[in-house]
């Protein structure tokens, strides 16, 4: 009777180890080769007239480090007591071969839930935001 306990605790010891053992390490190795940083927003460009929950496409312009760097996304922040956007761009942890700064595109989707001048504003600087109002009617 002993070994039979014996032998069913190891047998779910080596179970449960196996089972943490085949955990997924997809998520960890897809950050481990890229990086992510902000990007200074240096133009704003689409309509200054708008209406009511209708979709505005914005073009956003901003500059990566280099030649390797990729929109990732864009992201709500803070500079002091305003708040406005930051564009993040993602970069390969291996060494670029062409470290020559950057300018990239991409597109922002406005959508206004009532009339009234907006102000969007996306990160410019460390310390200031560049910004772009619409008139939603």
């Amino acid at each position: 009777m002993k070994i039979f306990k014996l032998q069913s605790v190891l047998a779910v010891l080596f179970l449960s180890v196996s089972l943490v053992s085949c955990s997924s390490d997809d998520d960890k190795k897809e950050d481990s080769q890229t990086t992510s940083r902000a990007a200074n927003v240096t133009a704003i460009s689409g309509p200054a007239t708008g209406k009511v929950n209708v979709e505005i496409n914005y073009e956003i312009s901003f500059i990566v480090d280099n030649a390797c760097g990729q929109f990732d996304r864009i992201a709500d922040i803070s500079l002091g007591k305003d708040e406005g956007f930051q564009v993040e761009a993602k970069y390969p942890t291996t060494t670029c071969p062409n470290q020559t700064p950057t300018a990239l595109h991409t597109t922002y989707t406005f959508l206004a839930p009532s009339k009234g001048t907006y102000v969007i504003k996306f990160k410019k600087s460390e310390t200031e935001f560049i910004t772009k109002s619409v008139v939603i009617d």
